[in-house]
């Protein structure tokens, strides 16, 4: 069992530099090479050991040459060179060209199916068994040589097929190669995408928010900056600040998209604490505004905070463009441990459109809500005016969360 283990791996290493040659030139040229050296080799061999006639250099081409074509076609192949064998076996001749149906099986075994590489070897088995009972047996040497011919018989195929499984291991590894690419750039494209989605509306709930404020501050000055100048003055100052907090929030907004940006640090996010600031400056933008805060907001994550802030805002820039003087808006914010709810009305009567005007607004927030789980629900009351209902779920830990946290 030893020797036979020794034998198949002593056969395999010529197939194996075979492999090393053939993977540094063209198939087809490789191939002929192969072909030629094999006809080449033998013939002389044959010419020096036995003493053959000319005609057989006919049987070592026809055993030779069908190599050429090994790969395009290796069952066909396998079954032209055992049919020229079995002719040298009736009329009797020895041939080192034989070595052809080692490299036409170790061919079948690495390109063909299954079942063609059992074929071939039950077609090579039997030929051997029949060349050694015609040319060893007289000898005694019967058994050695079918064992000795069967063992490299079996390390050519061994070989095929191991070429086989290898080839398919790496196609497979490429193609996952290509899939892990494939869906590592969508990853890329769907993160772009959410990260263009979250600083749009962040840009959309900053800026629209203060320049509603500063536009209604600035009628206010034109309308009082001849009966109340001092107003009027207070006016301005106002759309100053307004101004200067638009730009720290931007600055604030853009600077998380910078690792060494200091500003998002200086100003952190806005959250619950800061709607009394919000509702501040919207009544001195001419809404007035009620604020309720229940429950304990510190238990609230920052990035969910700042989600509430954000629909309060976008909330109150919608009453503030929509509605008429006189107008009043309440906010209501519950904290509990596991979810926030939003509530933000106005008692604006007949001025504004059943539906709200398309845009970024409504389905900005949206969005917001969505990233914790959560739904919301703008309209008009019944009686009048105009109310928008949020509920955040904290337990929600996805990828809109995070995405919010960034903001």
């Amino acid at each position: 069992m030893t020797g036979g283990a020794v034998a198949v791996t002593e056969a395999a290493r010529p197939v194996r530099s075979l492999q090393r040659v053939g993977a540094r030139l063209p198939p087809v040229a490789f191939d002929a090479v192969l072909a030629l050296g094999l006809f080449s080799v033998t013939a002389g061999l044959n010419s020096k050991v036995y003493q053959d006639p000319p005609g057989t250099l006919i049987l070592q081409a026809a055993l030779s040459l069908p190599l050429v074509w090994r790969r395009r076609a290796p069952l066909t192949v396998f079954c032209a060179v055992a049919a020229v064998a079995s002719v040298q076996w009736l009329i009797g001749v020895q041939l080192l060209t034989d070595v052809a149906l080692l490299v036409a099986l170790y061919t079948v075994a690495a390109r063909s199916a299954w079942r063609h590489t059992l074929m071939a070897g039950a077609v090579l088995g039997t030929g051997i068994l029949l060349a050694s009972a015609r040319w060893a047996a007289p000898d005694g040497a019967f058994l050695n040589s079918a064992v000795f011919l069967t063992a490299v018989a079996v390390a050519a195929a061994v070989t095929g097929v191991n070429t086989r499984i290898r080839r398919a291991y790496l196609a497979s590894l490429e193609d996952r190669a290509v899939r892990l690419e494939r869906e590592r750039d969508q990853r890329a494209r769907l993160a772009v995408a959410d990260e263009r989605a979250r600083i749009a509306r962040e840009m959309h709930d900053v800026v629209t928010h203060n320049l509603s404020v500063m536009v209604a501050l600035a009628d206010g000055a034109v309308f009082a900056q001849h009966g109340s100048p001092d107003q009027a003055t207070a006016a301005m100052r106002q759309i100053s600040g307004t101004g200067r907090q638009a730009l720290t929030d931007m600055r604030r907004s853009l600077g998380v998209l910078r690792a060494d940006e200091p500003d998002a640090l200086r100003h952190p996010m806005p959250g619950i604490a800061q709607l009394e600031s919000l509702a501040e400056q919207t009544r001195a933008a001419g809404l007035p505004v009620r604020l309720h805060v229940e429950g304990d907001p510190a238990s609230v994550p920052a990035a969910a905070q700042l989600t509430v802030y954000r629909l309060v805002q976008e909330s109150l820039t919608n009453s503030l463009k929509h509605t008429p003087s006189g107008t009043r808006a309440e906010v209501r914010v519950r904290c509990a441990p596991r979810t926030v709810t939003v509530e933000v009305t106005d008692d604006g009567r007949a001025t504004r459109a059943v539906v709200p005007p398309s845009g970024q607004g409504v389905p900005g927030m949206r969005e917001r809500a969505a990233a914790y789980g959560g739904t919301l629900e703008a309209g008009p009351l019944p009686g009048g005016g105009w109310r928008v209902s949020a509920r955040l779920d904290l337990g929600m830990t996805g990828a809109g969360t995070a995405g919010e946290g960034a903001a």
